[in-house]
């Protein structure tokens, strides 16, 4: 270090003045001051180079717990998503079968078996709307609201009488949300003003 080298040139250029205490001083204080205070300076340095990693570490780690449970909350809920897809296409021939077996079965109908059966499908229909309910799965209902390609697939545009423009006018097949996300996307007509 240049500290030691500057004390060694000192003590050439004196060279005769250097007395029999000198190296008795020199054995009991190896490192001078100036060597000391460097090394306590880089030692200084690589403790808060250390403690800034060791920051970094732990705020890594963090993030990474964090994410991590995330996803594991995520697999909870949507876990299930493929088989809720699959699950509401039984879900509309259900429905299409109820509506069909009521258009059918008028009060003044004498067959009462196709009554039992519309009262039948309906109560299977309405159970598994509850359970879909139970688990976070629901009917979109758009007719009305704004048009949002998130939720909505536009199929065709139809006139907008007594509608605002750019709203849902019409669902030829009704769409799905699991937890908020949505799982099927709803089959939508769209208001749009007539042109001429």
């Amino acid at each position: 270090s240049p500290c030691a080298f500057s004390a060694a040139a000192q003590q050439r250029s004196t060279g005769d003045e250097c007395g029999p205490e000198d190296p008795s001083d020199e054995a009991k204080h190896p490192l001078s001051a100036c060597a000391l205070e460097h090394k306590a300076i880089k030692l200084e340095e690589q403790v808060r180079d250390l403690t800034e990693r060791y920051r970094k570490a732990l705020a890594d780690s963090e993030n990474v717990r964090r994410r991590t449970q995330k996803f594991v909350e995520d697999a909870k809920l949507f876990g299930i998503q493929s088989f809720c897809r699959d699950l509401v296409e039984v879900a509309d021939i259900l429905e299409k079968t109820a509506e069909s077996a009521a258009g059918h079965a008028e009060p003044s109908d004498p067959n009462p078996a196709l009554k039992k059966i519309y009262e039948g499908l309906s109560l299977i229909e309405a159970k598994l709307q509850s359970v879909f309910a139970k688990h976070g799965l629901q009917k979109m209902n758009p007719v009305g609201g704004r048009y949002d390609p998130y939720d909505h697939e536009i199929i065709c545009h139809v006139p907008a009488e007594g509608v605002q423009p750019g709203t849902v006018a019409l669902v030829t097949q009704d769409g799905y949300k699991l937890h908020g996300r949505t799982i099927r996307h709803a089959l939508v007509g769209v208001a749009v003003e007539a042109q001429e």
